[in-house]
C-alpha cells in the first residue's frame, strides 16, 4: 500500500547519524555522544520520597488532569528562578512544556511559513533543526567564533533575507560548540532584532552549568519590545525524564504557544510537574547545581587534559565556560561521520556526535561533539586515550 503523506514531511527524516549513535548504545563503547547528564547525580532518594507521597496525598490530584499552561504553583515556582537570574516575570509569564524541546516546536509553527527564514548560528543545535523542518523553512546562518554568534555579520544577512522571521540561538555554553554570547553581541542582536522585527528564540537549557566566567545577562532581560522567547528546562539541572521546561514570553506570544500546547498534548504531565514543585519545594535546587558544576567542570578538564595528551596536535577543542560540551575541530580534510563507522567505533569502541549535521546549509565534515558530562573521569582518559591510539595509527597530517 502507497501512501499520501504531506509536503511538510519531505524534510521529516531520521538523522543521518542515528544509526551510529545507536551503535554507540552498546555497553561495550564508551559513548560521548549523547548530551546526557551523570546519571550519578540524580537526586533519587528526594524523588523517591517525592512522588511516593504526592501519589497518595489525600484527593489524588498529582494524578488528575492540570491547566494547559501548567501548575500554577510550579510556574510561580519557576518566575522566581528566572527573577533570581535577572529576568523579572511572574506565573502569568510562564508556560510549562514537554522539555524545552517542545518550544521549538512551537515557535516554528506559530511563526514559520513555508519558505520563511529562520537565522541561526553556524553551527547550530541539531535537535533544533529537527523541530524546525516541518515547518518547512529556510535557513540563513551566521558563524560562530570564541564570543558566540558574530552579530557584526547579522545585519548583512538579515538585509539579504526579508523573509527573515525568527531569530534562534543558544546564548550559554552554545550546543555543540560550548561557547557563549557575549554581552556586546547580546546587546547587538537585541537591538538588529528591533530593527528588522523578529522574534528571537532563546534556547537556554544549560545556562545554570557554569564553571568560571562572568554570568551573562539573558536576552529575555534585555528585551525592551517583548520579542524574545525565552526556552528554559529542568532537564539539565534535575532530571531528563521528568520532561519539564518552560517558555516565557511576552502574553500574545504565550497565550498563541498555549493554544499549540493544548492541540499538542493538552498539558505537561500533572504528576511530573508535581514532583518538580515539591523538590523545589522541599531541597535546594542551587545546591544541587553546585554539585553538577564541580562534577562537570572536573570531568571537562579530565576531557581536556586526554585531549592534550593523546591526540595529534592538528586537532583543536573549544574550552567551554560551562555546559556539557566541547566541539573539536580536525583538519580540512578529516570526515569525522566515516572515522567514528570505520575505526573509533569498531577499533577504539568510542561513539561521538559528528559534527556536519549541525550545519543547516553546508555540512562540514571536520568537526565533532563531544560530552563530558556523561562518562566518568575514568571512562574519559581511556575513551580519549583508545581514541587518540586509533587517530595517530590511521591518520597522517
Amino acid at each position: 500500500m502507497t501512501f499520501r503523506y504531506a509536503q511538510r514531511m519531505a524534510k521529516v527524516r531520521p538523522s543521518a547519524i542515528g544509526e551510529l549513535l545507536a551503535l554507540g548504545a552498546d555497553p561495550s563503547i564508551i559513548s560521548f555522544g549523547g548530551g546526557y547528564p551523570d546519571a550519578t547525580l540524580f537526586p533519587q532518594e528526594q524523588l523517591d520520597t517525592i512522588f511516593h507521597d504526592i501519589i497518595r496525598a489525600p484527593g489524588g490530584a498529582a494524578m488528575q488532569y492540570a491547566p494547559s499552561n501548567g501548575l500554577p504553583h510550579l510556574r510561580e515556582q519557576i518566575a522566581q528562578l528566572m527573577s533570581a537570574d535577572g529576568t523579572l516575570c511572574t506565573g502569568d509569564d510562564v508556560l510549562v512544556l514537554q522539555g524545552s524541546q517542545q518550544g521549538l516546536d512551537f515557535a516554528a509553527r506559530m511563526l514559520i511559513d513555508p519558505g520563511d527564514v529562520i537565522i541561526t548560528e553556524d553551527p547550530t543545535f541539531l535537535g533544533a533543526l529537527i523541530a524546525f523542518e516541518p515547518s518547512q523553512p529556510k535557513y540563513a546562518v551566521v558563524p560562530v567564533d570564541s564570543e558566540g554568534m558574530q552579530t557584526e555579520r547579522l545585519e548583512a544577512i538579515l538585509s539579504a533575507n526579508p523573509r527573515a522571521r525568527l531569530i534562534y540561538t543558544v546564548p550559554d555554553f552554545q550546543n555543540p560548540t560550548g561557547v557563549t554570547l557575549s554581552l556586546v553581541r547580546r546587546k547587538q542582536l537585541i537591538e538588529l532584532a528591533n530593527r528588522y522585527d523578529l522574534i528571537v528564540l532563546e534556547d537556554t537549557p544549560y545556562r545554570h552549568i557554569r564553571f568560571s566566567g562572568q554570568n551573562l545577562p539573558t536576552l529575555k532581560s534585555l528585551d525592551t519590545e517583548g520579542r524574545v522567547i525565552h526556552l528554559g528546562s529542568f532537564s539539565k539541572v534535575l532530571v531528563p525524564g521528568l520532561r519539564i521546561g518552560w517558555a516565557i514570553a511576552s502574553p500574545d506570544l504565550l497565550a498563541r504557544m498555549g493554544l499549540l500546547k493544548v492541540a499538542a498534548d493538552t498539558q505537561t504531565s500533572t504528576l511530573n510537574m508535581a514532583a518538580a514543585s515539591l523538590f523545589l519545594d522541599r531541597y535546594d535546587l542551587s545546591a544541587h547545581i553546585a554539585t553538577l558544576r564541580t562534577a562537570y567542570a572536573t570531568k571537562k578538564e579530565v576531557m581536556l587534559d586526554a585531549i592534550r595528551q593523546h591526540f595529534p596536535q592538528e586537532i583543536s577543542a573549544t574550552d567551554p565556560e560551562g555546559g556539557l560540551f566541547t566541539w573539536l575541530t580536525f583538519p580540512e580534510s578529516f570526515d569525522a561521520t566515516a572515522f567514528m563507522r570505520e575505526v573509533a567505533l569498531p577499533q577504539a569502541r568510542v561513539a561521538y556526535v559528528p559534527g556536519a549535521t549541525f550545519f543547516p546549509l553546508t555540512p562540514r565534515a571536520n568537526h565533532a561533539r563531544f560530552n563530558f558530562s556523561a562518562q566518568s573521569e575514568a571512562n574519559i582518559q581511556t575513551g580519549i586515550a583508545a581514541l587518540g591510539l586509533a587517530l595517530h595509527a590511521n591518520l597522517s597530517f
